[in-house]
């Protein structure tokens, strides 16, 4: 399985002029916890939630503060051609929780570790799916009897 079919596309971007109070607002607007920095289509950085928290309420930064103040610059990135194998080594390996998805070094999407819960839980309700219908086609009641009773 490739990262382009677990990814969430087109990812949620701001130019790194864009305020902290446009960037705040667009993670709300999309029920998101971070958003790519993004200019001319090359990814510039990236900012969290936790980086608005910290480097920008934290470091008493204004509201109309450009958000390229408080975001990551260094961003680990994965290729939208590569195995889903090789970004759950990625996760493992740096312990960050956002991937984005570069194609040709353009960006396309996001892979976050929720992204790869969902898929291990579509993965398991596949595997089991068979026992859960031959379970639930059984008629309910009382275990059958073992034969052997107990007492005096």
């Amino acid at each position: 399985m490739k990262v382009s079919d677990v990814m969430t596309a087109p990812p949620v971007s701001i130019t790194p002029r864009a305020s902290l109070r446009e960037v705040t607002r667009r993670m709300n607007e999309s029920a998101v916890g971070s958003v790519l920095v993004v200019e001319g289509g090359e990814l510039r950085g990236i900012v969290t939630d936790r980086d608005l928290a910290i480097r920008g309420l934290g470091a008493d930064l204004g509201p109309e503060t450009p958000v390229d103040a408080v975001m990551s610059a260094q961003v680990v990135t994965v290729d939208v051609d590569a195995d889903l194998q090789a970004a759950y080594r990625t996760f493992r390996r740096t312990g960050i929780r956002r991937l984005p998805v570069l194609d040709g070094g353009r960006v396309v999407g996001m892979l976050t570790i929720d992204d790869l819960l969902l898929d291990v839980f579509r993965r398991l309700a596949d595997l089991l799916g068979p026992v859960a219908w031959s379970v639930l086609k059984e008629p309910p009641g009382p275990p059958p009897a073992t034969g052997a009773r107990g007492g005096s």
